[in-house]
């Protein structure tokens, strides 16, 4: 009788971690979530910082990373929220940066650092 009560308690304690441990998965999280690149052109680490807090400010947004080697921003944002790929796109050249779908506007590009300053794609 003894054995039995102790094989209980370990397979109720087995039990109760386990369930614990699924709640507190990560990767559950993520439902909801998508994750997009976007070509972003830019120099330096400012224009690193420039553009992932003007990303940051969009509604929806979960996170921006923009690569200064690759030029690509990743973003990720709640699947919930409408348009909000275009509404980076037009964010970050609102702040002078070219993207693929959108070109900043000339006085927003002449704003840039110095060392901010790209080589422009011909339109």
């Amino acid at each position: 009788m003894k054995t039995i009560k102790i094989l209980f308690a370990i397979v109720i304690a087995f039990v109760t971690t386990q369930s614990v441990n699924a709640q507190s998965d990560k990767t559950e999280r993520t439902i909801g979530i998508k994750t997009q690149t976007i070509k972003v052109y830019g120099e330096c680490v400012m224009c690193k910082k420039r553009i992932e807090k003007a990303v940051s400010t969009v509604g929806g947004i979960k996170s921006a990373i923009w690569n200064e080697d690759t030029k690509v921003l990743t973003i990720k944002y709640s699947v919930f929220k409408k348009e909000v790929d275009d509404n980076v796109e037009k964010k970050v050249a609102s702040i002078g940066y070219d993207t693929e779908k959108y070109s900043a506007d000339d006085v927003a590009y002449k704003q840039l650092p110095d060392c901010c300053k790209y080589q422009r794609k011909q339109s």
